[in-house]
């Protein structure tokens, strides 16, 4: 008979895997995608520093632009803001004055003895109050116009000086 020869292969080592956590994520490594190295044509590289350049340009100019307009109206607004507080001043002062002269007019009605005294006091009292009305009435319209003057004119100037600049 034919004599047969076995290799005999050595027993498996029994190894035990260590005790993975059920709650343990997974560790993935992210894959790594690499820009190649591309030489950029000069013609590009001009125009896209001309680009930033310009962008740079117009940004300053339009900081600039920023600024003096926030000037402007702080001046504007503080100009507006004075004319306001004298106007309502003036208002006050005209109610002070017609307040006085209602109550003057009610101290000389209870003197009255007569009815034609009554009228004539009256009387006198409408044309007087008339013609404090239509003064007052002229003195808060020109300081009305003041106001209103004094508050455009730094946006006129502003504005003048931002097309002086473009023109």
């Amino acid at each position: 008979m034919a004599e047969t020869t076995s290799t005999a292969t050595p027993p498996k080592a029994k190894t035990s895997k260590p005790a993975t956590n059920p709650f343990e994520m997974p560790k993935f490594e992210m894959p790594k995608f690499e820009i190649p190295n591309v030489e950029m044509p000069a013609a590009f590289r001009e125009f896209a520093e001309r680009g930033v350049a310009q962008a740079k340009d117009t940004y300053e100019k339009m900081k600039a632009a920023a600024e003096e307009a926030t000037d402007v109206l702080e001046t504007t607004y503080s100009t507006a803001t004075k004319g306001a507080s004298d106007y309502g001043l003036k208002m006050i002062e005209a109610a002070r004055i017609n307040t006085n002269a209602a109550f003057d007019f009610a101290g000389e009605l209870i003197t009255a003895k007569t009815l034609s005294e009554v009228v004539e006091l009256s009387s006198a009292h409408v044309r007087k109050q008339f013609e404090a009305l239509t003064k007052q009435s002229k003195e808060l319209n020109a300081l009305a116009q003041k106001v209103a003057t004094e508050t455009a004119e730094p946006i006129k100037n502003g504005v003048n000086k931002a097309f002086s600049k473009v023109a």
